[in-house]
Formats: structure tokens, sequence, C-alpha cells
């Protein structure tokens, strides 16, 4: 959940006048080694133009054979979005020339998607809201046109194929998102269910999750839907944001001059913090969609369908439901344990191991992930095993060792991988202070404060705080909080 605070050229009472209506379209690479319709890698970063064969190259006289794999990715990402999945769905033709789509069409669904009527839910400041899901369908990826960084760049353009035929599901949501926040969760969102679902990398450096946005506006007030422009080239979250706030704000300056909203496509420039129009759409293009000949309609049983149901992990929204209900942890907690897969995982261990379920979600995230964010290191490279880190949490609740020595000790484990308890012993931390060494330090506090003494004695509780602190920092908290407390209130009393 992500809030935005933008400074904006117009009044919140002219926004407010206006409801935004935006609808994404998202294309995830599924995982798989091989292309849709044929053996090739879909390996990134090899050499141009070095994963292609005369079928993704669409030379006469080849035939696609459909990757079963790539169904059955598919299906996991339709059912992990609630959609779903017919038993029988069909591949068609969406013609359309480029140069980078050497067959001059593209092998995609249209009429029979493989899913349809799905939803997830995204949480955001004022609640959970459900976000419709109208398909989920199949198709394969166009090559990749190159336009800076060779020879001639400036007068030709260079086109690699290797992405040519690497299978995607585009999921393309209704149009129930009212706000750049909501877009943005909602986003992160089915990310995350992707990922856990362990059908796609989502990697959007790579291309492997990419987004466009339709976004519009109306009159609070209206019924029908406003002129309705894509944005594309949102290969970041933050740029889905910050595209999607600069129309909001450019179609109400628009209207509110007596202008028109242009129906066109446009592209999110950067480094210019703007969109720019990139063709006009103001006819709907003519694809000449039709069935693909060479390509037998996809049918999917009833125990497919289950198979491949049963094999779902358990998903962030269960999973978070869980770890509140069973280790005690807040939501906030449990939305933050449960961010991937792995610190989930990390955190189940820990709790395994001993460690109570408040206790370890406090520890993991005031000095584990901050000290991982600090060293760019992630939860599976952590140096503190989730049995190291029980062990050190138990010593803690246990009151073997202070908080304070315990975090001491963490620092010490997340450089060397020791033990907290060979840490402990080594370091001569697990002998504790006697009582007669904290009374010590109280009755000095004491003598040196008598101020703060008659204004505990007048009845001013919030000074004892201040004595407390005070032992805890002249017994360099190694002392017990609640050790001190009761000496101190026996020689203040």
């Amino acid at each position: 959940m992500t809030k935005f605070a933008t400074e904006s050229a117009l009044s919140p009472e002219l926004l407010a006048k206006y409801q935004v209506v935006i609808g994404l379209e998202v294309h995830a690479q599924l995982l798989t080694n091989t292309k849709i319709f044929c053996s090739c890698s879909t390996r990134f970063g090899d050499r141009p133009n070095s994963n292609v064969c005369p079928i993704c190259l669409g030379l006469p006289g080849t035939l696609p054979v459909l990757n079963k794999r790539a169904v059955e990715m598919g299906m996991r990402a339709a059912l992990a979005l609630n959609c779903t999945v017919h038993e029988y769905s069909r591949f068609a033709r969406k013609n359309y020339f480029y140069p980078d789509l050497p067959k001059g069409y593209q092998i995609s669904q249209y009429e029979l998607p493989l899913a349809t009527a799905g939803w997830i839910e995204i949480e955001q400041s004022s609640g959970t809201k459900r976000i419709g899901i109208t398909r989920l369908h199949l198709e394969e990826d166009a090559g990749k046109s190159l336009h800076d960084g060779f020879p001639h760049s400036d007068e030709k353009t260079y086109v690699d194929y290797n992405r040519c035929g690497t299978p995607l599901s585009e999921i393309v949501s209704e149009p129930d998102m009212r706000s750049s926040e909501e877009a943005y969760n909602y986003l992160t969102t089915l990310r995350q269910i992707l990922l856990y679902a362990g059908v796609s990398d989502c990697n959007m450096e790579e291309g492997s999750l990419r987004c466009d946005a339709n976004v519009s506006i109306r009159l609070r007030a209206a019924k029908e839907f406003g002129t309705k422009v894509e944005v594309k080239n949102l290969n970041s979250f933050r740029y889905l944001a910050k595209a999607l706030e600069f129309e909001i704000e450019r179609h109400v300056a628009i209207v509110e001059s007596g202008g028109r909203i242009s129906q066109e496509t446009r592209l999110w420039n950067q480094s210019a913090g703007r969109t720019e129009p990139m063709r006009s759409k103001e006819k709907a293009h003519d694809y000449r969609y039709f069935p693909e000949p060479d390509l037998l309609p996809i049918h999917v049983s009833a125990a497919w369908r289950n198979e491949v149901q049963d094999s779902l992990p358990e998903l962030p929204a269960a999973k978070r439901a869980r770890f509140v209900a069973a280790f005690g942890i807040t939501p906030y907690d449990a939305e933050v344990l449960t961010d991937t897969q792995e610190l989930a995982h990390y955190f189940e261990s820990v709790v395994r191991a001993g460690a109570p379920g408040k206790a370890a979600a406090n520890w993991m995230q005031t000095e584990l992930l901050r000290r991982l964010n600090d060293s760019g290191k992630e939860i599976v490279a952590s140096p503190v095993s989730p049995k190291l880190l029980a062990e050190l949490v138990t010593l803690v609740e246990t009151k073997t060792i202070t908080g304070t020595i315990g975090k001491k000790v963490f620092a010490e484990m997340f450089v060397t991988g020791h033990s907290p308890a060979e840490i402990v012993a080594v370091q001569g931390l697990g002998a504790g202070i006697s009582d007669a060494i904290v009374e010590q330090a109280a009755r000095e506090v004491i003598a040196k404060n008598p101020e703060n003494v008659a204004k505990f004695k007048s009845g001013n509780e919030g000074v004892f705080n201040f004595f407390l602190g005070q032992v805890m920092k002249a017994t360099k908290g190694q002392a017990n909080a609640q050790a001190i407390a009761t000496i101190l209130r026996k020689l203040l009393l």
C-alpha cells in the first residue's frame, strides 16, 4: 500500500469535480525454457538473433507446435487470479505490419481466451478494494526494435528477433481503478501473486512484465465513460503512477478549458516528466482477427484444471490472514513479512525454531531487514539463519540477555555468522549484572537528581522513566529493565 503526494497545478476542488477511470493491460512473460510454438530458448541477454529458427521467424512452410508448459503456466496465473479457465479456447491471428513482427501477424487469442472473469483485492489507505479482471489470454511476443547504440542508429533501426515467440499472458483488468494509487497497488499486488504462483519472474527491466494503461475522466455524476487514452512505455511502478497523474491533470485541464480529449496512444517520457503523443486512435484498428488455421483449439479437461489448481502454493492474501491468526502479529507485520515467498518462509522457520511470533516479527523488521537493505542483500543470502535468529530471540525473551545486548549480539552475528550463544559466552555478556550493582547505580542516580525525586514523590509518575533510562545508561544496557524498575520503586518510595 503506497500513498502518493504530488504537487498539482490544479486545485483539489477542480480535480474533485471529476472521477478518474483506469484500466490496465499487463503482459507477463511465462516461465518456460522454450518459446510458445518452437524449441528456441527464451533466455534473456543472449547475442541478438541467436535464439531464432524458421518457425519463430515465420518462414514459409513452417508450422507452430504449442508448448504445453506455456498453457499450464497460463492456467496457474488465471487460477491464482480467481479467473474461470474455459474448457475450450482458441488461438487467432492478429494481423498488423511492423519490422519486429516477421510473420506479419501475431498468434494471440481473441474471441475465445483461456480465462475470463477474475479479480484481485488491493489494500489502500481507504481499505480493501476488489478489482475485476476481464480476461487472461495467451499470445506470442514480438521482437525488439533497437534505435540506439549501433552504427548508423541515426538513420537505421536494428531488430533483435530473440523475443519473437516468447510466451506471454496478457491480463486485462476491468476499468475499476479510480486513482494512480489504486493502479500502483493493483500492479504491485498482481506482480506479487504471479511471483507466488511461479508463473513469471516479473522482471520489468528485462521486459518480462510490461504494462499499458487506459485512462479517462468524467464528471462525478456522469454515467458514460470519457474519451480513453492509452499510455505505453510504462516499465516501472513509479513511472505508471507518474504517467497517470500527468494524464489525469492533462485531461482535466483540457476539459476545463473547453477542449476535447483526443483518443490516442501516448508514451511516457521519463526525462521530460510527461506523456507525449505516439499515434492517433480516432478509429479502432482493424487487426482482421481470424482463427489460427495451423493450431487446434486448446482443450482443458476438468482433471487437468484441478491438478493445476491443487499445485498452487498458498497465495499472499491467505498467507497474511494465517500469519495474523496463527502467530499473533499485526496485519501490517503480515504484509511486510509476506512481501516475498522467501521472506515468509524465513519468518515461519524462525517461529518453528522456537521464537514467539510477535518477537520474531519485530526482530526481523527492526534488525534483520534493515541490515539486509543496508548491505544490499536478499533474505536468501542472510548471514543469520532462521535457527540462529530464533536462538537470539529466545535469549532476549527469557531475559538471559537484555534487548540492548541482544542488538549488539545480532550485529556480531550478521558480520560473523556465529551463534548468539557463542558470542555471549566469548564476550561475557550472559552473566548479567547482580541486583547489588543495579541498586548501587540506582542510588547514585537518585542522589544526583534530588529535584526529580521530589517531583516523583509529589505524584509525577512520568519522571520515573527518567530514572529508568539513567540507570540503564549507567549499567551500559546490561541490566534487566524489570529489575531496574523494581529496585527504583523500592528506593524512591
